[in-house]
């Protein structure tokens, strides 16, 4: 189970933010959500889609406003290639003006206090930074 990343991935991500700058990041979010939601973390009673709606919510009032972009959200079909252990829920890519404004935004602490509703709504995920090398014009 993949939750949060570790010091060494914090660490490898503040490296790419300090050599990055003013580069445009995508992340890319894989979900698998928890059957029923994580105890302890104020959403207890909830399905973890309910708990991860949750968040959203607490996301969305955050002031001032949270700077990622959610740019796309999906549901998520069978693989065609990959573990099939390996399923999710939900993908969400959301854009952010650099690496370094990332890390900010998930160490303030107006995030911290939402965080606790994704705790209880994850059973696995998947966080993956990207920054786009071809743009489609048409």
């Amino acid at each position: 189970m993949h939750v949060h990343p570790t010091d060494e991935q914090l660490a490898t991500i503040a490296d790419y933010a300090a050599t990055q700058t003013d580069r445009e990041v995508v992340m890319l979010n894989l979900l698998r959500f928890a059957d029923q939601a994580n105890p302890g973390f104020g959403c207890d009673g909830m399905t973890g889609q309910e708990a991860y709606e949750e968040y959203g919510r607490r996301i969305a009032a955050m002031d001032p406003p949270f700077p990622g972009r959610p740019i796309w959200l999906g549901s998520v079909g069978p693989s065609v290639i990959g573990p099939a252990d390996e399923a999710w829920d939900q993908v969400i890519l959301v854009r952010y003006d650099d690496a370094r404004q990332f890390l900010d935004a998930v160490s303030d602490p107006a995030y911290l206090r939402a965080a606790p509703a994704r705790d209880a709504a994850i059973a696995d995920s998947r966080l993956v930074l990207m920054h786009e090398l071809l743009h489609d014009k048409s």
